[in-house]
């Protein structure tokens, strides 16, 4: 009987770059992957349409994160909110248990994008909530959010915003430097990978609907751009 090799060094495992691999399906996927297109905002500024998430691969480095929308049992209905929203299906077999995931992506400077997947599996829910947070990505107007026009540089807002989802509302007000995030822990999350460092908001419905709640904050920041380009 051979002895198992405790010392034995397996080859290391090649990484595959998703992009090398990539076949455009769509005119604007072949444009991007031809160097006809160079940046994200010749594609959003034309509200073009994004089919294929190796688009944003290829002209932004993103980085993500995910909402936590879902909650942990616990004692009293107390447990701790997590990543994954758990619901059960009855069916003759029993219950069939389907995971969700919020995804949002982000590069800091003004874009972002948020996604919902849903699956049997946690890792697949992830990776539909990915996908779609990409193919989603808006533009966010940033600006000087100083009072006594200091020139802070693009760390908040340049005006007041508002964004409505279900019965959540979401006002964003911009801040001078050094404020800080002042807004709810989850959209800490969305403005950081905006790229925003000092904000007021205010928030009002029932918060604790964490799918409306990231969604009417996209909103707002969705206005910034749209109230930038009808002035």
């Amino acid at each position: 009987m051979k002895k198992f090799d405790k010392k034995r060094k397996y080859p290391p495992r090649e990484v595959v770059n998703p992009l090398d691999t990539w076949d455009p399906k769509t005119k604007l996927g072949k444009d991007v992957q031809d160097g006809k297109i160079k940046t994200i905002d010749e594609i959003l500024d034309k509200n073009e349409k994004i089919l294929e998430p190796e688009i944003i691969d290829s002209l932004i480095k993103v980085e993500s994160d995910l909402i936590s929308m879902g909650q942990s049992k616990g004692k009293f209905g107390g447990g701790k909110r997590r990543a994954w929203r758990t619901t059960q299906r009855k069916t003759k077999e029993g219950n069939v248990a389907t995971f969700s995931a919020l995804a949002v992506v982000g590069d800091g400077n003004g874009h972002v994008g948020i996604g919902f997947g849903k699956s049997k599996e946690t890792l697949p829910a992830r990776d539909k909530a990915l996908r779609k947070a990409k193919l989603n990505v808006i533009k966010v107007a940033l600006g000087d959010g100083s009072f006594d026009s200091v020139g802070g540089g693009n760390t908040s807002i340049p005006f007041k915003v508002e964004g409505k989802s279900g019965s959540v509302r979401v006002i964003l007000m911009p801040a001078p430097p050094g404020t800080g995030l002042a807004v709810a822990d989850e959209l800490k999350k969305i403005l950081k990978l905006v790229g925003i460092k000092d904000i007021y908001s205010k928030t009002f419905g029932k918060q604790r609907t964490t799918f409306n709640f990231a969604k009417a904050c996209m909103k707002a920041l969705e206005n910034t751009n749209q109230e930038v380009n009808s002035q």
